[in-house]
């Protein structure tokens, strides 16, 4: 059941979110000062091109400092506004019983675009 949400995600978007997020990520890691944001933007891309075998974990080290300020960074540059285009796409999927599953992947991913330092993406 997992292959076949993430074939029917993969084909109608996912690849399209999976793109835009390996493109930024190249974009940031251009620059010296954008490199540790441009791995989060890498991460982010690999959860969603096949989000349904993954889980989004937090590091037992989270709480550091480097954390919540790169979080901060983050949040005031854009990682706001992807969480809340990936809310937006949730709720357009929870309308419908059909899409919930695929709500519930842009939920998580709006989990890891607004606060993306300190987490990882695992496999089940």
């Amino acid at each position: 059941m997992k292959t076949i949400g993430n074939v029917i995600w993969l084909v109608f978007g996912g690849i399209l979110i999976a793109i835009e997020y390996a493109i930024s990520s190249v974009l940031l890691m251009v620059t010296i000062v954008g490199i540790p944001f441009g791995i989060q933007t890498l991460k982010m891309a690999g959860l969603a091109l096949w989000p349904f075998d993954k889980k989004v974990v937090t590091h037992e080290r989270s709480g550091g400092c480097l954390y919540l300020i790169f979080n901060i960074v983050w949040i005031l540059v854009g990682g706001f506004w992807i969480a809340v285009t990936h809310l937006v796409f949730a709720v357009l999927f929870f309308v419908s019983i059909i899409g919930i599953p695929w709500g519930h992947q842009h939920l998580k991913l709006a989990g890891l675009a607004l606060t993306p330092f300190g987490k990882d993406v695992i496999g089940r």
